[in-house]
């Protein structure tokens, strides 16, 4: 998946990782793609702007207005390249725009972020509403989604360094 990631940097689309709950989508997006940029790439923290909008103390950013502020003022120049991180963006849109007939707010968010060059987006989301016919809707040509699984058996088995015999009887 980081693979995935990384093939799709700088594509001029909003990059979507979607995926059933605790599959990994935030250690994807937050651990693995964030130690990329800043080890493989020297991104520095200053160019990389995470938010965990599940989390009590970014509750502020859950409004769109606000969270929109708060992006543009981390971006603070035109010329040096930037990647913003959004995790859980459904927290971001309210119950009364899921039962309207406007598109939620955080997607013209997401979509002047797009308009800026020297932007990168990733956002992360386990919303059916949010990532059923929506974001397809929304972002035709302009979205990128990366789909994940938790993993198989076997993977987990591939990176667990315990003793794989421990507790089978005889």
């Amino acid at each position: 998946y980081l693979n995935n990631l990384i093939d799709r940097m700088h594509n001029g689309m909003i990059k979507v990782i979607t995926g059933v709950r605790r599959c990994g989508k935030t250690y994807l997006l937050f651990e693995l793609f964030g130690n990329y940029l800043r080890d493989e790439l020297g991104v520095g923290d200053d160019r990389i702007v995470e938010v965990a909008l599940d989390e009590e103390a970014n509750r502020g950013l859950r409004d769109p207005g606000v969270l929109d502020s708060y992006l543009k003022s981390k971006i603070a120049n035109k010329t040096s390249r930037y990647y913003v991180m959004l995790d859980e963006v459904q927290y971001a849109i309210s119950d009364e725009e899921l039962r309207g007939h406007e598109p939620p707010r955080l997607y013209g968010v997401l979509n002047g972020l797009l308009r800026m060059r020297n932007v990168d987006v990733y956002v992360t989301g386990s919303n059916a509403k949010f990532l059923s016919k929506d974001i397809i809707t929304e972002f035709a040509g302009r979205g990128d989604e990366i789909h994940m699984y938790p993993l198989s058996f076997a993977e987990f088995m591939t990176a667990y360094s315990g003793d794989k015999y421990a507790g089978l009887s005889e």
